[in-house]
């Protein structure tokens, strides 16, 4: 298992060129978001709600403003808009409680005892309550665990993927409050992924990162 876990990390890479005509099993696709709802996140909180396009018209309408979106959309046969709450993730706020309650199912005493400790940790430990931009951005980066599961999930199920953050923000939430319905004021773009089959498997360029020893320092 550990071997075929790095195999598919080496293979893994990002995809530029979809072949259009191969479309991802149920099977496989339910595997690669399973690994994405199974995600860690602070205080296990799951700030992240994900859009699944397939409509074709929809993928370019959700890329108009994406430089490096559209060519990887129209091809994908999945495309996934990775959304984050924003104020929702303030220690006092309705959503919190009840998540509390009703996903986490914890005793009234318990929740009292969390949420004095997550507006400690907003408030004193990580300082994220200076600005509204400081909160969605931390928030941002608990989405970004599921992303990177995700994309091993993929790699393993032998489906190619491409993460995108090409695009320009404010205008792709613009079409995102306008055409796809989506509570801008609650949530905020985090980034794109494409999901699909590459064109040319053999049409890539070989893997490099830094050697362990230059990543991993032991003391």
């Amino acid at each position: 298992m550990k071997k075929e876990f790095i195999e598919a990390m080496n293979r893994r890479y990002a995809c530029k060129e979809f072949d259009i005509e191969r479309r991802i099993t149920d099977e496989d696709f339910n595997f690669i978001m399973e690994a994405g709802r199974l995600s860690p996140s602070s205080f296990g909180f799951e700030p992240w709600q994900f859009l699944v396009i397939t409509d074709p018209k929809m993928k370019e309408e959700v890329t108009e403003f994406s430089w490096g979106g559209r060519d990887r959309a129209t091809g994908a046969s999945h495309f996934v808009v990775a959304l984050t709450r924003k104020g929702e993730m303030k220690h006092d706020s309705e959503y919190l409680n009840n998540f509390m309650r009703g996903v986490q199912k914890l005793p009234e005493e318990v929740i009292e005892m969390k949420t004095n400790f997550f507006r400690d940790f907003q408030e004193k430990d990580f300082n994220l309550l200076e600005n509204e931009r400081t909160l969605s951005d931390w928030a941002g980066k608990q989405s970004y665990i599921a992303m990177g599961n995700m994309l091993t999930a993929g790699a393993i199920a032998g489906v190619d993927s491409c993460p995108i953050e090409g695009f320009h923000k404010e205008k792709t939430e613009k079409i995102l409050a306008e055409k796809f319905d989506i509570d801008m004021e609650r949530f905020a773009l985090s980034y794109m992924i494409a999901f699909g089959y590459a064109k040319d498997p053999e049409n890539k360029f070989p893997k490099t990162r830094r050697g362990m020893e230059d990543v991993v320092r032991y003391l």
